[in-house]
Formats: structure tokens, sequence, C-alpha cells
């Protein structure tokens, strides 16, 4: 499947129109639901195909953002063999009490994995948790970029952001 096909596959399956609330507190009539592209296993697939070459080098782990990053980070460790590390909003309460699973962080050099991003209030916070447990964390890779013109919540933290698709090519 080209760049293009699988644009148009996730126009198709994933495009909403209506009022929405976006987790940034902005409204749109323009919605892309994640869950209708990441839980077509042609389509997961093609994205993890399309974004492997957009990964680092350098990076060790693949960090998963909950909950729609998951599904991606997934597909795309089995496309490139890099292990993945699952990132919570919070840790939980219970038994290992983490926030991070699946992989040992601390000095790795992690790309987080996120599925749609608008300002990037959540990849900020993530990532002041990672680098609190020792992680190195540099780049941020999304399937869909919401936001206009440079996501400065990113750079300002020192982030390099790529993603496959933004917002005005799948409108």
């Amino acid at each position: 499947m080209t760049k293009e096909e699988l644009r148009n596959s996730i126009i198709e399956i994933a495009k909403l129109t209506g009022q929405f609330k976006l987790r940034s507190g902005l409204t749109s009539e323009v919605y892309f639901d994640k869950y209708r592209f990441e839980s077509q296993p042609q389509i997961l697939k093609n994205i993890a195909k399309q974004m492997a070459p957009l990964v680092p080098e350098e990076t060790e782990i693949l960090a998963g953002l909950e909950m729609g990053g998951i599904p991606i980070a997934t597909a795309l460790a089995l496309e490139t063999g890099l292990p993945v590390a699952f990132i919570r909003k919070e840790a939980k309460e219970y038994g290992t009490c983490k926030f991070a699973e699946g992989c040992e962080i601390a000095g790795k050099k992690l790309c987080i994995i996120e599925d749609v991003i608008t300002t990037g209030g959540q990849v900020v916070l993530s990532t002041q948790d990672l680098r609190s447990e020792g992680a190195i964390v540099n780049h941020v890779l999304s399937v869909i970029y919401r936001g206009q013109g440079d996501p400065t919540r990113l750079t300002d933290i020192n982030l390099s952001f790529d993603h496959l698709f933004d917002f005005s090519s799948l409108v």
C-alpha cells in the first residue's frame, strides 16, 4: 500500500464530522477516530511500514503511549524488531506500581509513539515521567498531527517530531 493509498484508507474509515471536543480542550468539526484505523490489521500493518523509516537509528525502545499509541508501537515493533514499553498516563496503584511496562527504560534511548497529536500535552507529561525514570527521550512520532505550525510544546522540551500525515492532508 502506498502512502497515498494509506491516507485514503484512513480518511475512509476514520474521518468523522460533527462537533468533537479534543483532549487539548479545543473543539473540531472533523475528528479522526484512531481506534477505527488501529483496529484494522491491514491499515495498522501499513502504518507501521510507513513509520518504520522515521524511527531514529539510535532508538533502543519504542514507547507507546496509552492507549492509542500502544497498538501503533506494537505494530512498529513487529516491523522494526525493536522492543516496546507501554506507557500509562498514571502509574498503576497495584502490582508493580509502574507507569512504564514491558521494558526497563532507565538509560535507554526511547522514541515516543503516539496516534494523533494536536498540542502535544500528553506527550509532554509522559516525556517528563520517562525522563524522571532515567530514560533518554529525544524523539516522538505520530500517525496524525492535527496541530498548526511547529509543535512548540514538544520543541520546548527538546523533542524532535515527525508524523505520517498532517491534518490538512486528511481533510
